[in-house]
């Protein structure tokens, strides 16, 4: 787990980012409504360093993860990446911005072509970026990318299927890796695995942080899973970013009624202690049609009527601080 942090240079910052996905309904298909997934997003992330972000299925965090790529188009604001407001870039430069930025994704079993060997899925990125001019240096940098995950020379003449699932995420790290990139969205990348396994990956991805100098958006629905790796933590709920604090504030100091049920679900290693465990009233409205004012009222046990009628504006409660919430816990 990561203390304080000092003051960096800022590589990923997003300006009230939101992607709506529109609904068609009728007989001609008109639009009838829109998925709000990101609803006026903004935060940033310096060099070198992890936000993990989390929330509960259908939030919107994948969304936001593939949007902060360009891999889904954003309906409105600004992705600025190490200076360059990348929602203006064309389709060339995007390619080329493209290398300084990776996805992991959750599934290694889904996201490996089980035709490939590992040789052919890790040579592909290289050959698109045009990043070795002979065999020999393309063999030089598939041995330092298996050297880098901690799996052999021999892997390179495998298949997927030859191997286990952490070993296959392994691979999937690797590939992001061969582009040499600054930033990497990690999806739900360790959700897929066992926990002991978990632990490997997670320790692995931060030593890759250390040695290569990374920046990483680690998307979890686990607030446990993101502990370990993570310098700040921002919560989503439904669109919008409700929480976000340095990792130790969060912990120890949560204020909006959402991340406080959101740590009561994390198992606690010593069976005498009794921990009170805050169980969410329903599910995950639709965003479709989500709800009046702040969006969490309809669960939240401590809801007034001002949560229902406009939904409340940040407060900042430090300089790395702030939380979206009329009645913060600070107030019992």
């Amino acid at each position: 787990m990561h203390t304080n942090i000092p003051d960096k240079e800022i590589l990923l910052e997003v300006r009230h980012l939101s992607k709506f996905f529109p609904v068609k309904g009728g007989l001609l298909g008109k639009q009838t409504g829109a998925v709000r997934a990101v609803d006026d997003v903004s935060f940033s992330i310096q060099r070198g360093q992890t936000l993990g972000l989390v929330g509960e299925s259908g939030c919107g965090k994948s969304t936001l993860g593939k949007t902060l790529l360009r891999l889904i188009e954003p309906s409105a604001g600004q992705i600025i990446f190490d200076g360059i407001d990348i929602t203006q870039l064309d389709n060339k430069g995007m390619r080329n911005m493209r290398q300084k930025m990776q996805l992991i994704f959750q599934d290694p079993y889904a996201s490996l072509n089980p035709r490939m060997t590992v040789d052919s899925i890790l040579s592909e990125p290289l050959k698109i970026h045009g990043l070795y001019t002979t065999l020999e240096e393309k063999r030089k940098r598939l041995y330092e990318l298996l050297d880098y995950v901690q799996l052999p020379k021999d892997a390179l003449h495998k298949y997927p299927h030859e191997f286990s699932g952490g070993q296959r995420q392994r691979i999937c790290i690797a590939r992001a890796l061969a582009v040499k990139p600054e930033f990497i969205v990690c999806d739900e990348s360790v959700s897929a695995l066992d926990v002991s396994i978990q632990a490997q990956v997670i320790n692995l991805l931060m030593d890759l942080q250390e040695e290569l100098g990374l920046t990483y958006l680690f998307i979890a629905h686990d607030l446990k899973v993101v502990e370990f790796i993570s310098h700040e933590v921002a919560v989503m709920y439904l669109g919008k970013i409700v929480e976000k604090a340095l990792f130790d504030d969060i912990y120890q100091n949560p204020q909006h009624p959402y991340t406080q049920a959101l740590l009561s679900a994390i198992p606690i290693p010593d069976p005498t202690y009794k921990k009170e465990r805050i169980i969410l009233k329903g599910d995950v409205p639709n965003p479709i049609n989500p709800p009046s004012g702040c969006h969490f009222h309809p669960r939240c046990w401590r809801a007034t009527s001002i949560c229902e009628e406009v939904y409340p504006e940040p407060t900042d409660l430090n300089d790395h601080h702030w939380f979206r919430c009329y009645h913060p816990l600070k107030n019992d």
